[in-house]
């Protein structure tokens, strides 16, 4: 799919994503740069660069700033591949994987503690021992969200396949489609399709329930409290060595922003809908549950490291063999 990009003067219209998007070396003083390229999911973390870009918090940074939002993580690792994509959110264990094989980024800081819940036309299905022979519908396959529910499930003693059926999609989307004509009893997806498969289950006379809240379920196994850090800002080495006060500049403007979109939903909402693709009130109603924050990486490494070890466990390789060290850490 093609992402959708927006600038400080359009955001409010759809534009093309232009392809090559990177960041220039030339600096236009100490601590700017000429253009600024940032990357961002169909998620929470995006509507607070966003609505920053909308609102100007960027301007000081770069003379041009864009924003794209990439839609699958093939197309974040096709990116990041390439190396078009050198200031960008990423899920914390595709950051650890890149740094682990040697390829050169930092993680600068956390942008959601989680944004992960379980959906269902049944509001019984409360727990994961109540669906017991029913099917869950769940996107990508050995990512993020398949992997901590695997973990989460055997911490309860639950088998998928035998207790119940985990059926793989391609997209978050295609599970809610999924749970709507009643091929699956519920989906576990992440916010704003979490809402926005509320918004369209009433449209069709079909209620859909937030029936369980992955958060909630993953801090009863660490101790450490609803906090699932999932994604946050990454850097390039190169990017950041040659611009370090900028890096320094974007975390605290990300601070700035997530302030302002978690005090005025409907805002942020208006200025990230273009870019998400997604109607403004289903984006708004997102917000409260995209637990968003900005917590510079060091400080997040006790919650982050749970979850790498999390989902490597079946196969280290998801994160590149090891937990990263202190260096990958801003």
């Amino acid at each position: 799919m093609t992402p959708r990009s927006a600038s400080r003067r359009d955001v409010l219209g759809l534009m093309a994503a232009s392809a090559g998007f990177s960041l220039l070396p030339h600096l236009a003083r100490a601590d700017s740069v000429e253009a600024l390229a940032l990357f961002g999911p169909p998620a929470g973390p995006s509507i607070t660069l966003a609505h920053a870009l909308h609102a100007g918090m960027f301007d000081d940074l770069a003379s041009n700033v864009t924003f794209t939002v990439w839609r699958n993580p093939d197309e974040l690792r096709a990116g990041l591949t390439s190396g078009a994509m050198s200031v960008f959110v990423a899920p914390v264990q595709v950051v650890a994987n890149l740094y682990n094989r040697g390829l050169g980024v930092r993680l600068v800081n956390v942008m959601t503690n989680g944004l992960l819940y379980v959906i269902a036309t049944d509001p019984a299905l409360t727990s994961f021992e109540a669906m017991a022979g029913r099917t869950l519908a769940v996107p990508f396959r050995n990512d993020t969200p398949d992997l901590i529910l695997r973990r989460i499930l055997s911490d309860r003693g639950l088998a998928p396949g035998s207790d119940l059926t985990v059926e793989p999609t391609g997209s978050p989307i295609e599970a809610i489609q999924l749970v709507l004509a009643g091929r699956v009893d519920a989906a576990l997806v992440p916010e704003p399709a979490v809402s926005a498969a509320i918004v369209r289950g009433s449209m069709s006379g079909t209620a859909v329930h937030r029936v369980i809240d992955i958060q909630q379920a993953w801090g009863a196994i660490t101790g450490l409290g609803a906090v699932l850090p999932q994604a946050g800002l990454a850097v390039t080495e190169a990017f950041l060595s040659d611009n370090p006060t900028v890096v320094d500049a974007l975390h605290a403007t990300i601070e700035e922003a997530t302030a302002a979109v978690v005090a005025d939903p409907q805002t942020a909402a208006s200025a990230a809908a273009p870019a998400l693709g997604l109607p403004w009130p289903i984006i708004a109603a997102a917000i409260p549950f995209s637990n968003l924050v900005a917590v510079q990486a060091s400080e997040a490494r006790p919650t982050i490291e749970p979850v790498l070890s999390a989902i490597s466990e079946t196969n280290p390789q998801i994160i590149g063999g090891r937990l990263p060290d202190a260096a990958l850490y801003l």
